[in-house]
């Protein structure tokens, strides 16, 4: 379930910034590369602070 969420969160930042970079300011790529490195990072390390936050809120895994 947990990772299910976060693959949508990571889904919806992504779409909402790039809306943002088109229809406000080109800078909030800046925000896309975050996600997509946050991404990658947790690909290799296993860990990601998105999960940690949802363990500490309580959803199950």
């Amino acid at each position: 379930m947990r990772s299910r969420i976060i693959i949508g969160v990571a889904g919806t930042f992504v779409l909402i910034s790039v809306l943002l970079a088109v229809y406000v300011n080109i800078n909030w790529l800046w925000f896309t590369a975050f996600v997509g490195a946050n991404l990658l990072q947790s690909s290799f390390t296993k860990w990601c602070l998105m999960g940690e936050i949802l363990k500490k809120i309580g959803f199950k895994s």
